[in-house]
Protein backbone atom coordinates (compact mmCIF):
# COMPACT_ATOMS: atom_id res chain seq x y z
CA UNK A 1 0.00 0.00 0.00
CA UNK A 2 1.37 3.38 -1.02
CA UNK A 3 1.11 6.15 1.55
CA UNK A 4 0.62 9.76 0.52
CA UNK A 5 1.07 12.90 2.57
CA UNK A 6 -2.68 13.08 3.09
CA UNK A 7 -2.68 9.55 4.50
CA UNK A 8 0.09 10.36 6.94
CA UNK A 9 -1.94 13.38 8.11
CA UNK A 10 -4.93 11.26 9.18
CA UNK A 11 -3.68 10.63 12.77
CA UNK A 12 -3.17 14.36 13.26
CA UNK A 13 -6.64 15.13 11.90
CA UNK A 14 -8.18 12.56 14.23
CA UNK A 15 -6.27 14.07 17.15
CA UNK A 16 -7.58 17.55 16.32
CA UNK A 17 -11.15 16.31 16.00
CA UNK A 18 -11.09 14.37 19.27
CA UNK A 19 -9.11 16.71 21.50
CA UNK A 20 -9.64 20.18 19.99
CA UNK A 21 -12.85 20.36 17.97
CA UNK A 22 -14.99 18.07 20.14
CA UNK A 23 -14.15 19.80 23.46
CA UNK A 24 -14.74 23.19 21.82
CA UNK A 25 -18.17 22.06 20.62
CA UNK A 26 -19.04 20.93 24.15
CA UNK A 27 -17.80 24.25 25.51
CA UNK A 28 -19.97 26.18 23.04
CA UNK A 29 -22.99 24.05 23.91
CA UNK A 30 -22.76 24.67 27.65
CA UNK A 31 -21.87 28.34 27.19
CA UNK A 32 -25.03 29.13 25.24
CA UNK A 33 -27.53 26.90 27.06
CA UNK A 34 -29.15 26.93 30.48
CA UNK A 35 -29.80 24.15 32.95
CA UNK A 36 -32.72 22.91 30.84
CA UNK A 37 -30.62 22.73 27.69
CA UNK A 38 -32.35 25.73 26.05
CA UNK A 39 -30.43 28.26 23.98
CA UNK A 40 -29.76 31.48 25.88
CA UNK A 41 -27.48 34.51 26.09
CA UNK A 42 -27.88 34.81 29.85
CA UNK A 43 -24.43 33.39 30.52
CA UNK A 44 -22.87 35.99 28.21
CA UNK A 45 -24.78 38.94 29.64
CA UNK A 46 -24.22 37.64 33.16
CA UNK A 47 -20.47 37.76 32.66
CA UNK A 48 -20.49 41.45 31.72
CA UNK A 49 -22.96 42.42 34.46
CA UNK A 50 -21.40 40.49 37.34
CA UNK A 51 -18.89 42.67 39.26
CA UNK A 52 -17.12 39.52 40.48
CA UNK A 53 -16.28 38.19 37.01
CA UNK A 54 -15.37 41.61 35.61
CA UNK A 55 -13.21 42.36 38.64
CA UNK A 56 -11.42 39.04 38.26
CA UNK A 57 -10.87 39.69 34.55
CA UNK A 58 -9.34 43.12 35.17
CA UNK A 59 -7.25 41.79 38.06
CA UNK A 60 -5.96 38.94 35.87
CA UNK A 61 -5.21 41.40 33.08
CA UNK A 62 -3.33 43.68 35.47
CA UNK A 63 -1.23 40.80 36.81
CA UNK A 64 -0.45 39.64 33.25
CA UNK A 65 0.55 43.15 32.11
CA UNK A 66 2.79 43.86 35.12
CA UNK A 67 4.33 40.39 35.01
CA UNK A 68 5.10 40.78 31.31
CA UNK A 69 6.61 44.23 31.90
CA UNK A 70 8.80 42.95 34.74
CA UNK A 71 9.99 39.96 32.74
CA UNK A 72 10.77 42.16 29.75
CA UNK A 73 12.65 44.70 31.88
CA UNK A 74 14.80 41.93 33.37
CA UNK A 75 15.09 39.66 30.34
CA UNK A 76 16.10 42.14 27.65
CA UNK A 77 19.31 43.41 29.33
CA UNK A 78 20.26 39.85 30.26
CA UNK A 79 19.63 38.54 26.74
CA UNK A 80 21.41 41.50 25.17
CA UNK A 81 24.51 41.15 27.35
CA UNK A 82 24.70 37.41 26.75
CA UNK A 83 24.11 37.67 23.00
CA UNK A 84 26.68 40.43 22.44
CA UNK A 85 29.33 39.22 24.85
CA UNK A 86 32.47 37.50 23.62
CA UNK A 87 32.33 34.76 26.24
CA UNK A 88 33.02 31.34 24.81
CA UNK A 89 30.71 29.61 27.25
CA UNK A 90 27.75 32.01 27.05
CA UNK A 91 25.56 29.09 26.01
CA UNK A 92 26.24 27.59 29.45
CA UNK A 93 25.17 30.85 31.10
CA UNK A 94 21.93 30.81 29.10
CA UNK A 95 21.36 27.27 30.35
CA UNK A 96 21.71 28.53 33.93
CA UNK A 97 18.63 30.73 33.38
CA UNK A 98 16.75 27.79 31.85
CA UNK A 99 17.86 25.32 34.52
CA UNK A 100 15.05 26.18 37.01
CA UNK A 101 12.55 24.96 34.40
CA UNK A 102 13.99 21.47 34.81
CA UNK A 103 13.25 21.45 38.53
CA UNK A 104 9.85 20.30 39.77
CA UNK A 105 7.36 23.17 39.68
CA UNK A 106 5.93 22.46 43.14
CA UNK A 107 9.42 22.39 44.62
CA UNK A 108 10.32 25.74 43.05
CA UNK A 109 7.12 27.43 44.22
CA UNK A 110 7.46 25.99 47.72
CA UNK A 111 11.02 27.33 47.96
CA UNK A 112 9.88 30.75 46.72
CA UNK A 113 7.04 30.76 49.23
CA UNK A 114 9.44 30.06 52.10
CA UNK A 115 11.71 32.89 50.97
CA UNK A 116 8.84 35.37 50.66
CA UNK A 117 7.42 34.28 54.01
CA UNK A 118 10.79 34.85 55.63
CA UNK A 119 10.93 38.36 54.14
CA UNK A 120 7.30 39.47 54.49
CA UNK A 121 5.85 37.31 57.24
CA UNK A 122 2.25 37.00 56.04
CA UNK A 123 1.98 36.65 52.26
CA UNK A 124 -1.68 37.68 52.31
CA UNK A 125 -0.66 41.28 53.03
CA UNK A 126 0.83 41.74 49.56
CA UNK A 127 -1.21 39.54 47.18
CA UNK A 128 -0.59 41.51 43.98
CA UNK A 129 3.15 41.89 44.60
CA UNK A 130 3.61 38.22 45.43
CA UNK A 131 1.58 37.22 42.38
CA UNK A 132 3.86 39.26 40.12
CA UNK A 133 6.98 37.87 41.83
CA UNK A 134 5.77 34.29 41.48
CA UNK A 135 4.68 34.71 37.87
CA UNK A 136 7.88 36.54 36.91
CA UNK A 137 10.03 33.86 38.53
CA UNK A 138 8.16 31.15 36.67
CA UNK A 139 7.98 32.77 33.22
CA UNK A 140 11.27 34.69 33.01
CA UNK A 141 13.08 32.02 30.91
CA UNK A 142 10.30 32.22 28.33
CA UNK A 143 11.13 35.90 27.86
CA UNK A 144 14.91 35.52 27.85
CA UNK A 145 15.21 32.74 25.27
CA UNK A 146 13.38 34.27 22.28
CA UNK A 147 15.03 37.67 22.77
CA UNK A 148 18.44 36.02 23.07
CA UNK A 149 17.82 33.92 19.96
CA UNK A 150 16.87 37.04 17.99
CA UNK A 151 19.79 39.22 19.06
CA UNK A 152 22.43 36.52 18.68
CA UNK A 153 21.36 36.00 15.03
CA UNK A 154 21.36 39.67 14.03
CA UNK A 155 23.60 40.67 11.16
CA UNK A 156 26.57 42.41 12.79
CA UNK A 157 27.38 44.23 9.56
CA UNK A 158 24.32 46.42 10.17
CA UNK A 159 25.80 47.67 13.43
CA UNK A 160 29.14 48.27 11.73
CA UNK A 161 27.39 50.25 9.01
CA UNK A 162 25.57 52.34 11.61
CA UNK A 163 28.84 53.18 13.34
CA UNK A 164 30.50 53.99 10.01
CA UNK A 165 27.68 56.46 9.38
CA UNK A 166 28.44 58.21 12.66
CA UNK A 167 26.01 56.52 15.06
CA UNK A 168 27.11 56.17 18.66
CA UNK A 169 26.79 52.93 20.60
CA UNK A 170 23.55 54.18 22.09
CA UNK A 171 22.25 55.36 18.72
CA UNK A 172 23.13 52.07 17.05
CA UNK A 173 21.29 50.19 19.75
CA UNK A 174 18.07 52.22 19.54
CA UNK A 175 18.07 52.47 15.75
CA UNK A 176 19.34 49.03 14.78
CA UNK A 177 19.43 46.43 17.55
CA UNK A 178 16.19 47.29 19.34
CA UNK A 179 13.99 47.48 16.20
CA UNK A 180 15.46 44.26 14.80
CA UNK A 181 14.92 42.46 18.11
CA UNK A 182 11.21 43.29 18.04
CA UNK A 183 10.19 39.77 16.84
CA UNK A 184 11.90 38.22 19.86
CA UNK A 185 10.24 40.72 22.17
CA UNK A 186 6.80 39.94 20.74
CA UNK A 187 7.43 36.20 21.00
CA UNK A 188 8.48 36.59 24.63
CA UNK A 189 5.52 38.83 25.46
CA UNK A 190 3.14 36.28 23.93
CA UNK A 191 4.65 33.40 25.90
CA UNK A 192 4.45 35.31 29.17
CA UNK A 193 1.26 37.35 28.90
CA UNK A 194 -1.09 34.58 27.78
CA UNK A 195 -0.31 32.00 30.52
CA UNK A 196 -0.06 34.75 33.15
CA UNK A 197 -3.74 35.48 32.54
CA UNK A 198 -4.78 32.00 33.65
CA UNK A 199 -2.00 30.32 35.67
CA UNK A 200 -3.72 30.28 39.05
CA UNK A 201 -1.50 27.46 40.37
CA UNK A 202 1.25 29.94 41.23
CA UNK A 203 -1.19 32.07 43.23
CA UNK A 204 -2.77 29.09 44.97
CA UNK A 205 0.60 27.72 46.03
CA UNK A 206 1.74 31.09 47.37
CA UNK A 207 -1.31 32.15 49.41
CA UNK A 208 -4.43 30.24 48.23
CA UNK A 209 -5.73 33.08 46.06
CA UNK A 210 -8.83 32.84 43.85
CA UNK A 211 -8.44 36.20 42.13
CA UNK A 212 -7.32 35.03 38.70
CA UNK A 213 -9.43 33.82 35.78
CA UNK A 214 -8.22 30.23 35.80
CA UNK A 215 -9.22 29.65 39.40
CA UNK A 216 -12.57 31.41 38.80
CA UNK A 217 -13.36 28.98 35.99
CA UNK A 218 -12.37 26.09 38.23
CA UNK A 219 -14.64 27.34 41.00
CA UNK A 220 -17.61 27.45 38.60
CA UNK A 221 -17.04 23.86 37.50
CA UNK A 222 -16.47 22.75 41.09
CA UNK A 223 -19.90 24.20 41.93
CA UNK A 224 -21.35 22.28 38.93
CA UNK A 225 -22.14 25.54 37.15
CA UNK A 226 -20.86 24.25 33.83
CA UNK A 227 -22.77 26.84 31.84
CA UNK A 228 -21.26 29.88 33.56
CA UNK A 229 -17.81 28.32 33.66
CA UNK A 230 -17.96 27.44 29.97
CA UNK A 231 -18.90 31.00 29.05
CA UNK A 232 -16.01 32.45 31.06
CA UNK A 233 -13.64 29.96 29.43
CA UNK A 234 -15.01 30.86 26.00
CA UNK A 235 -14.57 34.61 26.59
CA UNK A 236 -11.03 34.04 27.83
CA UNK A 237 -10.34 31.93 24.74
CA UNK A 238 -11.60 34.80 22.60
CA UNK A 239 -9.25 37.24 24.34
CA UNK A 240 -6.33 34.90 23.75
CA UNK A 241 -7.27 34.51 20.06
CA UNK A 242 -7.44 38.29 19.60
CA UNK A 243 -4.04 38.72 21.24
CA UNK A 244 -2.61 35.97 19.04
CA UNK A 245 -4.01 37.57 15.89
CA UNK A 246 -2.50 40.92 16.85
CA UNK A 247 0.95 39.34 17.13
CA UNK A 248 0.66 36.90 14.21
CA UNK A 249 1.95 39.49 11.74
CA UNK A 250 5.47 38.90 13.00
CA UNK A 251 5.44 35.16 12.31
CA UNK A 252 7.43 35.34 9.08
CA UNK A 253 9.81 37.88 10.60
CA UNK A 254 10.34 35.62 13.61
CA UNK A 255 11.31 32.74 11.36
CA UNK A 256 13.73 34.93 9.41
CA UNK A 257 15.50 36.50 12.36
CA UNK A 258 15.25 33.65 14.86
CA UNK A 259 12.73 35.34 17.14
CA UNK A 260 10.62 32.24 17.63
CA UNK A 261 11.54 29.95 20.49
CA UNK A 262 10.56 26.77 18.67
Amino acid sequence: MKFSRKTLGIPYILFLLLFVVAPLVVLLYYAFTNGQGKFTFENLTGFFTDPNTLGTLFYSFAIAVVTTAVCLAVAYPVAYILATSKLRQKGVIVMVFVLPMWINFSLRMTALKEILTLIEGNLAYYPFLNSVIGMSYDFLPFMILPIYNTIVKLDRSLLEAARDLGASERGAFFRVTLPLSKPGIISGVSMVFLPAMTNYVVLDMLYNSTYIMGSLIGSYFSAYNWHGGSMIALILLGIICVFTLLTSGTENENARTGGALL
